[in-house]
């Protein structure tokens, strides 16, 4: 399996798309690229900054003034983010960023920003990127494109454990309405909306426990891996 792909998964948020992406990055030595952290970086930029998600001069503006780049993190075995320098991995998985994000990552100029950067991340392949428009407009030739969703009161339950262990002060109400919130404008915004691409795989974890969704997923990567190679 020396031929490398692009692995690209997409689906709806708290799906655990990124825990998946990471998983099957680290078994086939691939290059994970967390679009959704690039996102929130770009997020909690306009917030500390005072931009209006409605001034496209202030926002075309300030993404010239912004530089993002992953590190990898020997603590945590991870890629952690960076703005400017920055390490804001723990900042932007904050319930302030996290209301803003979806409405963010809908401007098209932001779009237009992180996909050009996304795609020559991917140029020599061997990488895998979860997002929400990834199969469809970041690498709509990706080899595997996955599709990831699960039960909106399961994803909800999942996120709001997430969120208490950092906020013991957040309510499972307030969890499941910025679901919704994100669901809603992901799906419905005019530039690079969510939605399944046509030959994407579908990864329903509604009852899929870690182990099993990463078996699945494994399992289809190594079958296009053979095709390719």
């Amino acid at each position: 399996m020396s031929d490398k792909i692009i692995i690209a998964i997409d689906g709806f948020s708290s799906c655990g798309k990124s825990t998946l992406a990471k998983a099957l990055a680290a078994q086939l030595e691939y290059v994970f690229i967390d679009t959704g952290a690039m996102y929130r970086a770009i997020a909690l930029y306009f917030l500390r900054n005072h931009i209006s998600f409605q001034d496209e001069k202030a926002i075309a503006n300030a993404l010239l003034h912004i530089q993002l780049h992953f590190e990898h993190n020997p603590n945590t075995l991870k890629s952690d983010m960076f703005l400017n320098g920055e390490n804001v991995e723990l900042r932007i998985r904050e319930m302030q960023v996290s209301s803003k994000v979806s409405e963010v990552a809908a401007i098209p100029a932001v779009r237009d920003f992180a996909v050009a950067q996304q795609q020559v991340m991917g140029q020599h392949k061997g990488i895998v990127m979860d997002g929400r428009d990834i199969g469809t407009v970041v690498f709509p030739q990706a080899e595997l494109k996955i599709f990831v969703t699960a039960d909106p009161a399961i994803r909800a339950n999942r996120r709001f454990k997430e969120l208490q262990a950092t906020d013991p002060t957040i309510s499972m109400e307030a969890v499941a309405e910025n679901l919704a919130h994100r669901d809603h404008i992901d799906s419905t915004r005019e530039h690079s909306p969510l939605k399944q691409a046509e030959d994407a795989m579908v990864l329903d974890n509604s009852h899929l426990d870690r182990a099993a969704q990463f078996e699945i997923a494994l399992n289809w990567a190594k079958e296009r891996i053979v095709s390719a190679s």
